[in-house]
């Protein structure tokens, strides 16, 4: 009996900035919100998910933001996401290579550190 995969990553969020973080999850990242449960959603927040990838952002009453933990995305195509990113006005980070994969973070609208990556082929 062990661990056998994630479910999804619940990040913080302030109350009442559910559109900033459509703006953010789904219109730029392009993760699409799903609707919570009726029992959840008068909690606030909003679910993003698309196949595994499962993004749950839930109202912190003392909200402070993740500024070093974090999820990392695997994505497909990071140069084109960057560009999106960057004309959507969000701050993208360079950081350490890591062997085999492209890279950098970005910051949701709540300042939630963020973690992009894409392999690459030797």
């Amino acid at each position: 009996m062990g661990i056998v995969a994630l479910d999804h990553v619940q990040l913080a969020m302030p109350a009442g900035q559910e559109d900033k973080a459509r703006e953010f999850y789904q219109d730029i990242l392009g993760i699409p919100e799903r609707v919570k449960p009726a029992n959840l959603a008068a909690r606030g927040g909003c679910w993003f998910e698309a196949g595994h990838v499962r993004v749950h952002l839930g109202v912190d009453p003392e909200f402070k933001p993740a500024g070093k933990a974090h999820p990392a995305f695997l994505v497909d195509d990071l140069s084109a996401l960057r560009k999106r990113l960057e004309a959507a006005v969000c701050r993208v980070v360079e950081d350490e290579p890591w062997e085999g994969y492209e890279r950098c973070y970005t910051y949701d609208p709540f300042g939630n550190r963020i973690e992009l990556m894409q392999p690459v082929e030797p």
